[in-house]
C-alpha cells in the first residue's frame, strides 16, 4: 500500500515541476496541481484503506476495556445476594 502512495506522489511531484517550469505554466498552477492531484486524493485513499485497521484497533481496545472491567473486584462481587450488615435484635417476651 505504501509503495503505491510513494509512486503516486512521485508522479505528482513530476507533474508539479513540469507545471512550474513550463513557459505556459505558473507556480500557482503547480501548487494547485500538487494539492488537487496529489495530497487530496492520496489522503482520501489512505483514509479509506486504513478503515479496517482502525476498526480492528477499536474492537481490540473495547475488548481490553471489557476484560479489565470484568476483572475489577467490587466489595460484594462474590456472587452472593446482598445481606444486612446489622445484626437483627431479638425481642424478649
Amino acid at each position: 500500500m505504501w509503495i503505491v502512495a510513494i509512486a503516486w506522489m512521485f508522479v505528482v511531484m513530476l507533474m508539479t515541476v513540469a507545471e512550474a517550469v513550463s513557459p505556459v505554466g505558473s507556480v500557482l498552477g503547480a501548487i494547485v496541481t500538487f494539492f488537487l492531484y496529489g495530497v487530496g486524493p492520496l489522503a482520501l485513499v489512505m483514509y479509506l484503506l486504513g478503515t479496517p485497521m482502525r476498526r480492528q484497533a477499536r474492537r481490540a481496545k473495547e475488548a481490553a476495556e471489557d476484560a479489565q472491567a470484568s476483572r475489577a473486584v467490587e466489595p460484594d462481587a462474590g456472587g452472593l445476594p446482598p445481606s444486612d450488615t446489622v445484626t437483627p435484635e431479638r425481642k424478649e417476651a
